[in-house]
């Protein structure tokens, strides 16, 4: 990231936080938002994977957490895939190649997609990198969880469990 790009992402860090006209909170419905796949010319839509719980993950190259974050997306991805979880990787770095250069250091073995325009972002009402959020089988966000440790890692996937055990 080049030092003007560094420092509008802190100017626009430290505005105070403006109310949002759909923000995506726990017990509200997920926004259906439109994304396009980082390899094919595929679109997504998160309506797509209704029936499925969906981890959605928000990540960018420049975003060290998010490094680490990957890790535990691919594990949960292979332990719960089978039982219904659906993990979506939206990736939101402007420029394709710095996605594919991280994951190239950091290969996803989940679903990748692009929100270049931030458009999705703006309508979960991003507020950290990473930002993850954890939807139900009736689309509904149960979880919001805002940057990633590694010791959050269980917890995490305790409640995506326990989502999955839940009947629709």
């Amino acid at each position: 990231m080049n030092q003007r790009t560094l420092i509008l992402l802190c100017a626009v860090l430290a505005l105070p936080p403006m109310p949002t006209l759909f923000a995506a909170e726990m017990g509200s419905k997920a926004p259906d938002c439109e994304l396009s796949s980082l390899k094919e010319m595929q679109s997504y839509h998160l309506q797509h994977f209704h029936g499925k719980v969906i981890y959605v993950d928000f990540w960018s190259s420049w975003c060290p957490p998010c490094a680490k974050s990957f890790p535990f997306l691919n594990e949960l991805e292979h332990d719960l895939k089978d039982k219904g979880l659906q993990v979506i990787g939206v990736n939101l770095d402007q420029a394709p190649e710095d996605a594919k250069t991280f994951l190239g250091k950091y290969p996803a073995n989940f679903t990748v997609v692009a929100d270049a325009n931030g458009k999705c972002a703006t309508d979960f009402d991003v507020k950290a990198m990473p930002a993850s959020y954890l939807i139900d089988r009736n689309g509904v966000i149960r979880h919001v969880h805002l940057g990633f440790r590694a010791e959050e890692a269980k917890e995490l996937k305790i409640l995506a469990e326990q989502l999955l055990a839940e009947q629709k």
